[in-house]
């Protein structure tokens, strides 16, 4: 059973964040540093730092032939089942490193030529050059590493959607990189049938099906030595009927030998430039996954359901909390990958229960992207946004406590979403006095909005939502229509 079900959400992959795992048995999907590496948004960048803190001082303690502490340092990438990501089958169990594989793996490691030359930069560079390190195996390593900061994310995730977490539960060995050591502290877990659990940002995991060392090998390492035959006009040259010239890569291989990992990094210090190219060409073919992941969802359905449940919320305080509960899944389905994260900041139980929600701003493309470039004044790396269950007129004290959370540094772009708006446009009259007055951007959107994009949303995506924003921005920069 998925954790949707197990705590009653009420929602589909759609509407989550977090991979919708099921504890029984791993999800085909994992954690590839490579990739983390390549998103540029807070919770990526801080993993992606503390991943490099890691392997940056492992590097420097082989190096500095300290082995007896890099063993040490090394010792703690054991296998995770907190994740419940790889490829067991059953019960999970992991296929990272137990103590023996630790210990063998470090001893390749001592032997690789990639240490001992320099070529290995960053830890993606393990499953390259390093024998016996599969995509299970990096996966769990950077499970590991980057564990604290799950931790924190599935802190967040439970508080967001009202999952219970239990009291002083071991957090399990994470890396620091402040004091560049491995803690473990207790601390609220999720738990689930007595085992800790981490949720994990879809934004986050892939396939990890390009940075291999078989494309590496395949498309990079064998075009080029074709390409050299072909230079130098080498016995493996041959001639079509036409008279064109080639070499195949089944020749090169059978010339070469054995092409495994020794091999590659031996080839890398050779030609590093190749290297270079493989890292170069390899982050444009990333694609992030689907926002339904790996279920197989109708969308139409999903968006006609959302849309028939907004319609039959009434608004009023007895039900703004069923109103924000919605909301936050409306809006991770619309902006999914664009904004990610979300972490509900405000919780206030007198009279009506407030939200107000932080998204991380992840997008390489679209409304979130352009603006901060378009315009210095409004940086995004987060977006705030305030849920509003009332009709009528929205006034400034609701602008007010909105704009009162923009700084340059958190960003100052938000987001309020409310029942409807005032038939003279009083509200977006105030955001384009607030915009006016530098104190920032801050666009409505209404249940028109938002029924508008739902219903859009099948064939266009997140362009559904953000051509309204668009839009809407563009009324407060030049002028209410």
């Amino acid at each position: 059973m998925k954790i949707s079900k197990m705590f009653n959400l009420e929602k589909t992959q759609y509407e989550l964040d977090f991979v919708d795992i099921n504890p029984s048995v791993d999800t085909p999907l994992f954690l590839d540093p490579y990739y983390i590496s390549k998103c540029d948004f807070p919770f990526a960048i801080d993993a992606h730092s503390t991943l490099r803190s890691y392997f940056e001082f492992l590097l420097a303690l082989l190096r500095g032939k300290r082995m007896q502490q890099a063993e040490e340092l090394f010792s703690h990438l054991g296998e995770t089942n907190d994740v419940c990501l790889g490829m067991s089958r059953g019960k999970p169990r992991g296929h990272g490193m137990g103590p023996e594989d630790t210990a063998a793996i470090f001893k390749e490691l001592l032997q690789s030529r990639a240490i001992r030359s320099g070529i290995m930069e960053d830890i993606e560079d393990f499953r390259i050059f390093v024998p016996n390190i599969d995509k299970d195996k990096v996966s769990d390593m950077t499970a590991n590493i980057i564990k604290k900061h799950l931790i924190e994310y599935t802190k967040e995730q439970c508080d967001l959607h009202g999952i219970p977490l239990v009291e002083n539960v071991p957090s399990g060995m994470f890396w620091d990189p402040h004091t560049k050591s491995w803690d473990n502290q207790f601390t609220q877990r999720l738990v689930i049938e007595g085992f800790p659990i981490l949720l994990v940002p879809k934004r986050i995991v892939s396939f990890t099906d390009k940075y291999t060392s078989t494309e590496y090998r395949q498309h990079f390492v064998l075009n080029y030595l074709q390409n050299e035959h072909l230079k130098l006009q080498t016995p493996l040259v041959k001639k079509y009927k036409s008279g064109e010239k080639y070499v195949t890569k089944k020749s090169v291989k059978d010339h070469e030998g054995v092409i495994d990992k020794e091999y590659l990094a031996r080839f890398t210090e050779q030609h590093p430039e190749v290297f270079a190219d493989f890292k170069a060409k390899t982050s444009k073919k990333i694609t992030m996954i689907d926002g339904a992941v790996l279920d197989a969802i109708n969308i139409e359905d999903v968006c006609n359901h959302l849309r028939e449940k907004l319609s039959l919320i009434p608004s009023g305080a007895a039900n703004a909390t069923n109103y924000h509960n919605l909301i936050i899944g409306i809006l991770e389905l619309l902006f999914y990958p664009n904004l990610s994260s979300p972490k509900k900041e405000v919780d206030i139980h007198s009279g009506r229960k407030r939200i107000d929600i932080t998204f991380n701003n992840s997008s390489e493309t679209g409304f979130f992207f352009t603006l901060p470039n378009n315009n210095a004044l409004l940086p995004c790396p987060f977006v705030f946004v305030e849920c509003k269950n009332y009709t009528g007129e929205v006034a400034n004290p609701e602008l007010d406590q909105l704009s009162g959370r923009f700084s340059n540094r958190r960003g100052r772009v938000g987001i309020l979403t409310c029942r409807s708006l005032d038939e003279d446009n009083a509200f977006m009259k105030r955001c384009a006095d607030t915009f006016n007055d530098d104190r920032g951007l801050i666009i409505p959107i209404t249940d028109k909005d938002l029924d508008l994009a739902l219903a859009r949303f099948p064939r266009y995506g997140t362009g559904g939502i953000e051509d309204i924003l668009a839009s809407k921005y563009k009324n407060i920069v030049f002028g209410i229509e």
